[in-house]
């Protein structure tokens, strides 16, 4: 998506970008360099939204234990 800038320095943000980051008037966000060096844009009050893999913590249960990990490759 691209914006163009006004001779402010002003951009609208686009309408997908505030819904993902849930932004609407008077909300502030903050810019910050990345370690690669592209910017990112977030919500200054500090939340994030989960990322993709973030949300899939948890979700297949606790598992076995390690006793249990074991006594099965043993085949016992």
């Amino acid at each position: 998506m691209a914006t163009t800038v006004t001779s402010k320095g002003q951009v609208t943000i686009p309408k997908p970008v505030r819904d993902h980051l849930g932004i609407g008037p008077g909300s502030q966000i903050a810019f910050r360099r990345a370690a690669d060096g592209s910017i990112v844009i977030e919500k200054a009050d500090g939340t994030r939204q989960p990322s993709r893999f973030a949300k899939l913590v948890g979700i297949a249960g606790p598992g076995p234990s390690t006793d249990e990990i074991m006594a099965t490759t043993r085949g016992e």
